[in-house]
C-alpha cells in the first residue's frame, strides 16, 4: 500500500434509513484508527465487490512500469467516490451515507441490499484537510449527494458564522435535522426528478448575496454546479477563493464515465 494512503477492507455492522431515500451504513474492521488522521467530510473511494464475492481486491500499482495493474472482471470492484460522515474510535466504526433513489447504480444497489457482514473497501489519503475557509457569511448548496459534506461543515462552523443552507431532496420526507452552532437559515427544495433539472441555481439567483467576508460551497449535479459557478464567478464577480463547487454526478452518465468531463469543467473555471 502506498505510504500515506489508507486501504481498508471493512464490514457492515449496522444499516439505518435516515429518510426514505437516505441510507446510513456503519462499517467496522481493522485499521479504522488510521481514519482519525483524516477530516470527516472529505472524499474517499469505496470499492464494491462483484456479486457473490466476499473479498475486496484492491488496485495495485506497478512502480517500475508506472501503471496500474489491470484486474480481471471476476474480481475487479466497482469504485465510486463517497464521503465518510463520522467515526467512533472506541467502537471501531465509521459511517457512510448513500442516496437510494433506485438500484440502477452499483453503490446505491449495494446500500439498498447491504446486510451485516457484507464487505466494502475504503481508500483515502491519510491527511487532515480544511473543508472550508474562515468567513463571516456562508452559502452552502447541495443536492442529496452533497448532504454528507454539508453536514460535516455545518457541525464544524463556529457560533459566530451565519448564512443560508439550500438543499435539494426528493420530498418533504427526505429533509434531515442537520446540527450546527452557526446562525444558518435552511431552505429545503423538493424535486422528485433531479436528473431532469435541478432547482438549486434558480433558488440561488433569488438570494441577496453578501458583499464581504463570504464563502460558498456547492456540491451537486454537473449542470447545476456549472450554472451556479458561472453565476457567482462571472455574473457576481466572486473571487476563486470565495467559492468551491464540486460536481458529484452527471445526469444520465455513470460516475466513472463522467469523471474526466467533471474534472475538466472545474479546471476551466
Amino acid at each position: 500500500m502506498e505510504t500515506g494512503r489508507i486501504q481498508l477492507e471493512l464490514f457492515v455492522s449496522k444499516k439505518k434509513y435516515l429518510t426514505p431515500h437516505y441510507i446510513r451504513i456503519t462499517l467496522t474492521g481493522d485499521g479504522i484508527e488510521a481514519i482519525a488522521n483524516t477530516t470527516v467530510g472529505i472524499n474517499n473511494k469505496i470499492l464494491i465487490p462483484p456479486a457473490g464475492l466476499s473479498k475486496i481486491y484492491f488496485p495495485k500499482y506497478d512502480a517500475e512500469k508506472r501503471q496500474w495493474i489491470e484486474l480481471s472482471d471476476e474480481i475487479r470492484p466497482w469504485v465510486r467516490t463517497y464521503t465518510h460522515r463520522g467515526i467512533d474510535l472506541e467502537k471501531k466504526e465509521i459511517w457512510i451515507d448513500f442516496v437510494a433513489h433506485g438500484d440502477e447504480g452499483p453503490a446505491s444497489a449495494w446500500a439498498i441490499n447491504a446486510r451485516p457482514g457484507d464487505v466494502l473497501g475504503v481508500m483515502m489519503k491519510e491527511k487532515k484537510t480544511e473543508l472550508y475557509p474562515q468567513a463571516d457569511n456562508y452559502i452552502l448548496i447541495a443536492d442529496a449527494t452533497g448532504i454528507p459534506v454539508l453536514g460535516a461543515i455545518l457541525e464544524d462552523l463556529p457560533a459566530t458564522a451565519k448564512g443560508i443552507c439550500i438543499i435539494e431532496v426528493h420530498g418533504k420526507e427526505d429533509e434531515q435535522n442537520l446540527e450546527t452552532k452557526a446562525n444558518m437559515e435552511f431552505q429545503w427544495l423538493h424535486n422528485d426528478s433531479p436528473q431532469k433539472r435541478s432547482l438549486l441555481p434558480a433558488m440561488l439567483k433569488r438570494l441577496e448575496l453578501p458583499e464581504k467576508s463570504r464563502y460558498a460551497y456547492v456540491a451537486a449535479e454537473f449542470s447545476a454546479v456549472k450554472e451556479i459557478r458561472e453565476y457567482l464567478r462571472k455574473g457576481k464577480k466572486w473571487q476563486r477563493d470565495e467559492l468551491d463547487a464540486f460536481s458529484y454526478w452527471k445526469s444520465g452518465v455513470a460516475e466513472d464515465k463522467s469523471a474526466t468531463e467533471r474534472r475538466q469543467e472545474m479546471s476551466e473555471e
